[in-house]
């Protein structure tokens, strides 16, 4: 399932992508080389890196 319609993200390439890298859905966005556009996908995409993370027991910010 498409995420992202702006950018083709897939639910699957942001779980991914969630489960090793920090922050948040924009920055993530960004780590897959893309920029949020119309910003329609945010919240649904937040809820999707949030369970990834939850499932995968990684926390949202790495330690310093």
């Amino acid at each position: 399932m498409y995420i992202c319609i702006c950018n083709a993200i897939k639910e699957a390439d942001l779980r991914e992508v969630a489960r090793c890298c920090a922050g948040n859905a924009e920055d993530l966005y960004r780590k897959l080389g893309r920029e949020p556009m119309c910003y329609q996908c945010i919240d649904e995409a937040e809820r999707v890196v949030e369970d990834a993370r939850a499932a995968a027991n990684v926390p949202a910010t790495l330690p310093h």
